[in-house]
C-alpha cells in the first residue's frame, strides 16, 4: 500500500510540475538582428579582432515583412521565415515546416516539405531538394528558393503541371542554410562569405584579427586605390587605370612593378603585417566541407607536396550547417535531384570537381547530366553549363595576364561531388548573377569589369559604381575610395534585376523536378489457375524523365533495387505447409520479387502464385517499393 501511495504522490508531483509555468529569471536573449535597441551587431565566438559592427539598413533590403511578398528587394532571414510560417499555416494540406538543424550561433534552419499529404507521405514519393544561402553574401540564391516556393504554392490547383508535381512528388526547400552569415551580411557593412565561426585565415596565430572597415561611414566596403609613391610601393604596384575605358574609373591588373597603383579593400591593417583585411569574420567555406574528396585546410598537409583546400574546416562535416544537409540527404534517399546554389558566375555547375567527366562518370549518367545542362541553358541563357574541374576552371581558356592556357583545377569537399559520387544523384551547385557583365561589349570573349561598367552606365544609371573619392588613410596616407558596389552589384544584382534572376533559375529547378522518376502502377490482376491457385500480377511503367537510379547510385548502394512483395494478415501465413495462404512463387524464402532498376520509359511486371487451403475470401496487398521511384500499395481479393 505504501508503494501505491508513493507512486500516486510521485505522479501527482510530475503532473503539477508538468503543468506549471516555469519562468526564467534571466532576460530573454535576442539575436543581434532582433534587438532593435542595439546600435551594433554582435557576433559570437572568441577572436583577436572585433566581434561587433555598426548596424546598417540598406535600401535594397526588406527588414520587416509587408502584406505582399514581392521581389523588388532582398529579404532578411526573418522575413523569409515569416513567409514560410505563413504558408505553413495557410496551406496545411500541402506544406510541412520544420527546423532541420541549428547554426553555429543557434539560429534555426527552416526547411519546408511540399507535397499533397492526401496522396501519401513525402518519403513514399520521388523527391527533389533545393537549397540557398550556404554562402552568407550570396543571397540571390535564397531569393530564388523563396520565389520558387511562392510560385509552387500559389499555383497548386491552378497549374496542371505544378498540381501533378505536388500530388505525386515531394519537394524539399531550404531557403537559408547559413542564417548567421546572412544576417551579418545584411545588417552590417561586412562582406563575409562564410559562416561566422572564428578562423585563422592567414595562419599567423591570430583569429579574425584583421576585418574590413567602413572608413568613410557609408555602410559599404568599397576598394581603395593608392598611387605608388615610394620605391617599395612602385615595386609592388600592380594596377593601372584601364586605358580602354575613357572614364578613368576602371582599374586593370598588371604584373607587380609594371603598375601605377596598389589596390586594397576598404579598411586598415589591424595587425600591421603589411596585408589589409586578410583575416575577417569567419573564413570556413561550407561548400568545401562535404565528405567526398575532402582535403585539409591550408597548412594541414604536413608534407607540403599534397593538396589542401582553403576553408575546408577541421574535418568533413565539421560545420553544423553542412552536417544538417548531409544527414538530411542520407535519411532521405528518395531524392534524385538537387540544386544547392551560390552566386556571381552565371553557370549551371555540376560534378566532377576533381577530375574530367569521362574519367569517373558512367557514360549514361553523364549523358543525363548533359541533357540537364541544356535544359538549364534553355531557361537561363547562362554563358556556361558544365563540370567544375574543366568547364568552370577553363571557361576563359587563357590567363588574361600571362597568356598561358588555363588548366583544370580541383575543388575539394565540394557539394556536387558529394551529390554524385557519394549520393548518386543529379546535383548542381548553380551560380546566379554575373557581376553586371551582361554582354561582351568589347568583343574580347571575356565577361569582366569592363563589360560590367559599360552595362552599369548604359542600363543601371551608374548606380553600381562609386566614383573614386579622396580619403586620408591613417596608415597609407592619401588614397581614393570607390569601385563597384560589392553587395548589390558585384555579388548580387541591383534590385530591379532580382526577380528575373531568381525566377529563371527557379524555372530550371522546377523543370528538373518535373523530370523526376514517376512509376505509373496498374491495378493488380488476379487470374485463377486452378481450384485453389491464383496468379497476382502488377505492372508498372516509368513515365518520368529519369531512371529510378543513376548507375553511380547503384554502385554506392544508396538505393535498393525495385522490389515487389505480397502482404496478408499474419495468421493466414502461419503453419507452414498447413497455412491457409501459401505463396508458391517466387520460391525464395523472403517471397520477394527483385525487379532491378526501372529505367526511363521502361515497362515491368511481377507475378506471384498463391495457393489457398479454403474457399473463404482472402484479402491481400501487393507492394511495389522503389527507393527513388516511390512506394505503391494495391489491394486485391482472392475467392
Amino acid at each position: 500500500m505504501k508503494t501505491n501511495l508513493f507512486t500516486i504522490g510521485f505522479v501527482s508531483l510530475l503532473t503539477f510540475y508538468g503543468q506549471a509555468q516555469v519562468k526564467s529569471f534571466e532576460q530573454e536573449k535576442l539575436f543581434s538582428e532582433q534587438d532593435t535597441t542595439a546600435k551594433f551587431y554582435t557576433v559570437s565566438g572568441e577572436r583577436h579582432g572585433p566581434s561587433f559592427f555598426k548596424k546598417f539598413k540598406f535600401p535594397e533590403v526588406e527588414y520587416t515583412p509587408g502584406d505582399q511578398l514581392t521581389f523588388d528587394k532582398y529579404h532578411t532571414v526573418e522575413v523569409m521565415y515569416h513567409w514560410y510560417e505563413r504558408w505553413a499555416e495557410e496551406y496545411p494540406d500541402i506544406v510541412d515546416l520544420y527546423v532541420v538543424g541549428h547554426s553555429l550561433e543557434g539560429r534555426p534552419v527552416y526547411q519546408m516539405t511540399l507535397t499533397n499529404k492526401s496522396t501519401g507521405k513525402d518519403t513514399d514519393k520521388p523527391a527533389a531538394y533545393f537549397e540557398g544561402g550556404r554562402h552568407s553574401g550570396e543571397i540571390t540564391s535564397s531569393e530564388s528558393i523563396l520565389w520558387m516556393t511562392k510560385h509552387l504554392i500559389e499555383n497548386y490547383g491552378k497549374d496542371e503541371e505544378i498540381t501533378h508535381l505536388i500530388d505525386t512528388k515531394a519537394i524539399y526547400l531550404r531557403p537559408q542554410n547559413n542564417p548567421d552569415g546572412s544576417n551579418l551580411y545584411l545588417f552590417t557593412e561586412q562582406r563575409n562569405r562564410s559562416s561566422v565561426k572564428p578562423h585563422d585565415n592567414d595562419r599567423d596565430g591570430l583569429i579574425d584579427e584583421d576585418p574590413e572597415e567602413d572608413l568613410d561611414g557609408d555602410g559599404i566596403i568599397y576598394q581603395m586605390r593608392k598611387k605608388a609613391v615610394t620605391e617599395e610601393e612602385k615595386k609592388k604596384a600592380n594596377y593601372i587605370i584601364d586605358p580602354d575605358h575613357p572614364s578613368g574609373k576602371l582599374m586593370k591588373r598588371v604584373f607587380p612593378g609594371k603598375g601605377d597603383y596598389l589596390i586594397y579593400s576598404e579598411g586598415i591593417d589591424n595587425d600591421e603585417d603589411g596585408s589589409y583585411n586578410e583575416d575577417g569574420i569567419g573564413g570556413l567555406d561550407l561548400h568545401r566541407n562535404y565528405p567526398e574528396n575532402w582535403r585539409p585546410d591550408i597548412g594541414g598537409d604536413l608534407t607540403g607536396r599534397g593538396y589542401t583546400q582553403y576553408g575546408a574546416g577541421e574535418y568533413p562535416m565539421s560545420e553544423p550547417e553542412t552536417r544538417s544537409t548531409v544527414l538530411w540527404m542520407l535519411s532521405h534517399p528518395n531524392i534524385s535531384v538537387v540544386n544547392s546554389m551560390d552566386t556571381r558566375v552565371p553557370m549551371h555547375l555540376r560534378p566532377p570537381s576533381t577530375s574530367k567527366s569521362e574519367e569517373r562518370m558512367y557514360p549514361s549518367d553523364l549523358e543525363i547530366y548533359r541533357e540537364m545542362d541544356e535544359l538549364g541553358l534553355s531557361y537561363t541563357a547562362y554563358p556556361w553549363a558544365g563540370d567544375v574541374y574543366e568547364t568552370y576552371s577553363t571557361r576563359y581558356k587563357v590567363n588574361s595576364m600571362t597568356g598561358d592556357p588555363l588548366k583544370p583545377s580541383p575543388l575539394f569537399g565540394h557539394g556536387p561531388d558529394f551529390g554524385y559520387f557519394y549520393y548518386g544523384s543529379i546535383w548542381y551547385g548553380d551560380e546566379l548573377w554575373n557581376n553586371g557583365a551582361m554582354k561582351d561589349y568589347n568583343g574580347d570573349g571575356i565577361y569582366n569589369d569592363y563589360d560590367a561598367l559599360m552595362w552599369d552606365e548604359e542600363e543601371n544609371e551608374g548606380r553600381g559604381f562609386k566614383d573614386w573619392t579622396s580619403f586620408d588613410h591613417p596608415q597609407l596616407g592619401e588614397v581614393e575610395i570607390g569601385g563597384f558596389h560589392p553587395k548589390f552589384f558585384g555579388q548580387n544584382g541591383p534590385t530591379w534585376q532580382l526577380e528575373n534572376w531568381a525566377k529563371k533559375q527557379a524555372q530550371f529547378n522546377m523543370a528538373m523536378a518535373m523530370r523526376l522518376p514517376e512509376l505509373k502502377v496498374s491495378e493488380p490482376t488476379v487470374d485463377k489457375i486452378s481450384d485453389n491457385e491464383y496468379e497476382i500480377t502488377i505492372s508498372w511503367e516509368n513515365v518520368g524523365g529519369l531512371p529510378v537510379a543513376l548507375e553511380q547510385a547503384k554502385l554506392v548502394k544508396i538505393v535498393q533495387e525495385d522490389r515487389v512483395s505480397l502482404d496478408f494478415e499474419k495468421e493466414l501465413l502461419e503453419g507452414y505447409e498447413d497455412a491457409k495462404v501459401k505463396i508458391t512463387s517466387p520460391e525464395l524464402y523472403d517471397k520477394t520479387i527483385y525487379s532491378g532498376y526501372t529505367e526511363k520509359g521502361e515497362k515491368k511486371s511481377a507475378t506471384f502464385r498463391v495457393e489457398l487451403s479454403s474457399d473463404e475470401e482472402v484479402s491481400g496487398k501487393i507492394k511495389l517499393s522503389s527507393t527513388r521511384g516511390g512506394l505503391f500499395v494495391k489491394e486485391f481479393k482472392l475467392n
